[in-house]
């Protein structure tokens, strides 16, 4: 461990008590009577402890001088630097827009070989994107009926992820408003610095709500260089009764909307249909929009004077115990 002194300077004070002893002229003795007293018998038994006594005063002189040196060591400041840690320069700007219309409950996705809902797929799926994106900023913005903000831009990726778990489906109503949604982020992105700001729209209908136009957001989202990357969720429609999941609904996605939003801000628009592709979809993103590298490192700085500014005071409690415990035996 690498210790460095932020006030070393310090240090060079360790000899001042002997330059003031020997330094300075002693103390003139004044004249005077000696002390008389009638009876020297009680006071005989100090000459037989005078060795003790001796003792003590060395004692006692060691921890003052030990207290000294940790007391310098403290005003020294000795500091220790941790491990070399890499820090993004900067990081990205996304927005999450999940559509949580009534939609989303449908159970027409395979996570593997078993069935789960829109929803619990896109809950797992932009979860783990989200723990993947360190050092980006992430809102969340959810949709429904109406459009509202559930997660501020934050770097805060856990607080992200605890609000997705939470997300209710129908909680903002059973229609769909995209191009709210797509408002929405936009008047949270604009503010940030150009070419890092990104939304990515995820739902499994057409607008059917709200009162912005999805193609007009979209040209209002490339006004203010923010891309839309947009994401269809939902099975394809089935050729027959029989090849249709039980009580599943054929997906009712305006791709074409979709494609537009995408194509009119610079990003891509893609087809979700289990969550294999949904996972692969948000790689694609990573990889369309990557996170910033590590471009600087930072070493952790440590203040260690609290360990010589405590070892100080415990000699001078030391000290003084040691020069009241001779009296202290005496009146026993």
């Amino acid at each position: 461990m690498d210790i460095v002194w932020a006030q070393g300077w310090a240090l060079w004070l360790l000899p001042l008590p002997l330059l003031v002893y020997f330094g300075l002229p002693a103390r003139a003795q004044t004249p005077g009577r000696a002390l008389r007293v009638p009876d020297s018998r009680p006071y005989e038994s100090w000459t037989q402890a005078s060795v003790p006594a001796s003792r003590r005063h060395w004692l006692r002189l060691i921890l003052l001088v030990l207290t000294w040196c940790a007391l310098l060591l403290a005003v020294a400041r000795p500091q220790s630097f941790g491990d070399p840690v890499g820090v993004p320069l900067t990081g990205r700007d996304l927005m999450l827009c999940i559509d949580i219309s009534g939609s989303m409950r449908e159970a027409d996705l395979y996570a593997g070989n078993n069935r789960a809902t829109r929803m619990a797929v896109v809950k797992q799926v932009a979860s783990d994107f989200v723990e993947r994106r360190e050092g980006d900023r992430i809102g969340l913005v959810m949709f429904g009926s109406q459009a509202y903000v559930q997660t501020p831009l934050t770097l805060d990726h856990d607080t992200v992820q605890h609000f997705l778990a939470e997300a209710a489906v129908g909680l903002a109503g059973r229609s769909t408003a995209i191009g709210d949604a797509i408002g929405l982020a936009v008047k949270r992105l604009r503010e940030r610095p150009e070419a890092s700001r990104v939304i990515i729209l995820l739902t499994d209908g057409e607008n059917s709500a709200g009162v912005i136009d999805p193609l007009a957001a979209a040209r209002l989202a490339a006004d203010n260089d923010i891309r839309i990357h947009a994401i269809g969720v939902g099975a394809d429609a089935q050729s027959g009764l029989f090849n249709a999941p039980l009580g599943a609904r054929t997906t009712e996605l305006d791709e074409e909307t979709l494609k537009a939003i995408s194509q009119a801000t610079g990003g891509q628009y893609f087809r979700a249909r289990n969550q294999k592709e949904l996972a692969n979809i948000y790689l694609e993103i990573d990889r369309l929009e990557p996170s910033e590298q590590d471009a600087e490192e930072f070493r952790p700085l440590r203040e260690l004077f609290a360990w010589p500014l405590g070892a100080a005071l415990l000699f001078s409690v030391l000290w003084a115990l040691a020069g009241i415990w001779p009296a202290a035996g005496r009146r026993l």
